[in-house]
This record gives C-alpha cells, sequence and structure tokens, in this order.
C-alpha cells in the first residue's frame, strides 16, 4: 500500500482500527530515526496495527523562536519519501502556526493521537516534547495513554557506533555539515546528504572557461553544506546520475557581490542544456575550501584538478 496522507483536519480512514504511533519533525530522517520507525513497525505488527507518523509542515521552530529556527536537512516531499522507503502507512501533517503553538498538551494529545490517528501504540525518543510550553512529555503520554488503553514507550537516544559519546541528531548532522563534514553525516544520516533545486541561468563564467556549471536554485529553509567544493552525485528528473564537482560559495575569484553562497554543479563528461529541470545532488566528500585565485588561468588549473580528484572519489564508492 502507498503512503497516505492526512491533513489535521482529518484522522485516519474509518476502517483502520488503531495504529501504532510516532511524533517528531523528524529532520533528515536520520539513522536514530529510523531505529525508532523500525521499532514502531515491529509492534504495529505485533498488535495488528497500522503505522503512522504524526509530523510538522514545518519546523516549529519558525513559529516558536524564528530567530533560532534551523536550517533543514529534507523538505517535506523527502521527508515523506524517507518514510514511506521505511513502510509507514500514514503521515498526518500538522499545519504548525501561532494557534497551534498555544495547544496546551492534553487538547493535542486527543486531538491529534487518540482522534486523529486513532493511537493505540506511541513511540517516542526519552527526551520527546510537545504542547504549549512542552508541558507534555513521555511521563505524560504514559499517564494520560493509560486512562485511553493506548501504550507508550521512550526510547533511549541512538549513538554514533564509532564514537558513542555521540548522540545521532539533526543537530549533529547540521553540524558536520557547517564544518564540510559531509562523510560524517553521511554515517548519521544512513546515506549520503542530498538537496534538491531547480537549475537556474548565471552569468555563464563557467562556460566561458570550459566548466559550464547547472547553477541551483535551492530553498531558502535547505542548509548549505560549508562553502567549499565537493565530489558529487548529480541526479537528473530522467533517473540518470552523472559525476560532478560541486561549488558552494560566493565566487571571490570574480568579485560577485557575495551576498549569498550558491550552488554549482559541474556535471563531469556532460554536455547539454539542464535549464529549468529539477536536480538532486549528492554530498560524498569536501574536497577543499572556496578560495580566491589570482586570475582566470589559476582558477581552470585548480578546476581540472578538482575534476580528477572528483572522478577518483566517486569511481571508488
Amino acid at each position: 500500500m502507498a503512503i497516505q496522507l492526512i491533513n489535521d483536519q482529518s484522522s485516519v480512514p474509518d476502517d483502520v482500527h488503531g495504529t501504532a504511533a510516532t511524533i517528531g519533525v523528524y529532520d533528515g530522517v536520520h539513522r536514530g530515526h529510523c531505529q525508532l520507525l523500525s521499532t514502531l513497525r515491529d509492534k504495529a505488527e505485533e498488535q495488528g496495527l497500522a503505522t503512522a507518523v504524526i509530523t510538522f509542515d514545518q519546523h516549529p521552530a519558525r513559529i516558536t523562536s524564528p530567530k533560532n529556527a534551523p536550517k533543514l536537512l529534507t523538505s517535506l516531499s523527502q521527508k515523506i519519501e524517507l518514510f514511506e522507503s521505511q513502510g509507514i502507512d500514514y503521515v498526518y501533517i500538522i499545519k504548525f502556526d501561532k494557534k497551534r503553538s498555544m495547544t496546551p498538551a492534553d487538547e493535542f494529545f486527543r486531538s491529534v493521537f487518540v482522534e486523529g490517528v486513532k493511537a493505540k501504540a506511541i513511540i517516542v525518543g526519552e527526551d520527546f516534547q510537545f504542547g504549549h510550553n512542552r508541558t507534555g512529555d513521555v511521563a505524560f503520554l504514559k499517564r494520560e495513554g493509560a486512562k485511553e488503553g493506548i501504550e507508550a514507550l521512550g526510547l533511549q537516544l541512538f549513538r554514533h557506533s564509532t564514537a558513542p559519546d555521540v548522540v545521532v541528531s539533526s543537530t549533529a548532522i547540521r553540524l558536520a555539515l557547517g564544518e564540510g563534514d559531509v562523510r560524517m553525516a553521511a554515517e548519521m544520516l544512513g546515506r549520503q546528504y542530498k538537496i534538491e533545486g531547480t537549475v537556474v541561468k548565471g552569468d555563464q563564467r563557467g562556460r566561458q572557461i570550459g566548466f559550464p556549471t547547472a547553477n541551483l536554485s535551492i530553498g531558502e529553509e535547505i542548509l548549505l553544506p560549508r562553502d567549499g567544493v565537493y565530489a558529487c552525485w548529480y541526479k537528473r528528473p530522467d533517473g540518470s546520475r552523472h559525476m560532478a564537482a560541486v561549488n558552494i560559495g560566493r565566487r571571490p575569484t570574480f568579485q560577485t557581490d557575495g551576498s549569498k553562497s550558491i550552488l554549482e554543479a559541474h556535471l563531469l563528461g556532460f554536455d547539454g542544456e539542464l535549464y529549468g529541470e529539477s536536480g538532486q545532488v549528492e554530498f560524498v566528500d569536501y574536497l577543499r575550501e572556496e578560495r580566491q585565485f589570482d586570475g582566470v588561468d589559476a582558477l581552470t588549473s585548480q578546476l581540472k584538478s578538482d575534476v580528477q580528484a572528483s572522478k577518483a572519489i566517486l569511481r571508488a564508492v
């Protein structure tokens, strides 16, 4: 059965007699999340239930603390695809606005868990909190759940296999990406970090020096890794994958205004038009920092080296 989406003005279908449910932002759907979803599937199978993930149309911090809201690892559409790959039956999407942020924990529990997804089991991380002023937690879920015949479990946080002091979390992945450590991010995600966007027309400087690039327009809410050059895979809408050397930065050699970082992907051995297409960049390894060169010749020489380094890395994976 294909995954089914439910908005928070509705509920799971009448013929669903109950769900094993979890709730969270689930940004990145990383290995810790996937471990919890595996436990959720096991609980659902054990009790003959459907599985349901309750999540939000935007990060709640964009409403409750907009200045501190993090950039996202995954768009909502990416998250839904990842939930489907994990065998989830229903995704219950909460429209998170100011009114919703003021909902008391007991009201939220009844409208979402009891009436919305018809939960018979709830599984969350041990540090989970919800409701206005974050007054709902695992103890609350266990107490209120018992009144409704709902079993509630709080799972221990998932730790990195080779660094047990590191809790695998969306925050830890953002920190790794902020340092350009896309390999560490991939270890915590369980896959390479991916960014999607639409190819837009740039100033053609790459094409003029023999290195045409696809300039991807990325949503402002999505996290770009640290400025630098990366070995990546580039996926087109037709499913084809291409080796790519990707630059994230402000192109100091050309003295652009530098107001924001942009992502430019040079597809190795590709000669064609990409404008208007969607594209997906999969980060494999960090090559070097972005820097200013003395001129076009020095830049071109370095780009040739970047292409060779990218080929060597990508052929090895």
